[in-house]
């Protein structure tokens, strides 16, 4: 599945640590002290959970990202 596109949702937390994961690929998601390190990270889980979708699991489309003010 090379050459597929994936969104990655970055947050950062308390502690200065980014925090990606990808809406697209079920517990998909990793960390890293700088969003190049993230990066990395996200793009080697990426691999990994494409090894272990299941042949009935799908990858879902991804919408976007709204923000919302309450």
């Amino acid at each position: 599945m090379k050459g597929k596109e994936f969104y990655v949702v970055i947050e950062r937390d308390e502690d200065g640590i980014y925090i990606g994961e990808v809406p697209q690929l079920k517990a998909c998601y990793s960390q890293g002290e700088t969003i190049d390190e993230l990066m990395q990270n996200i793009r080697e889980v990426i691999d990994m959970c494409l090894e272990e979708l299941e042949e009935e699991e799908t990858i879902t489309e991804f919408v976007g990202v709204q923000r919302v003010i309450v």
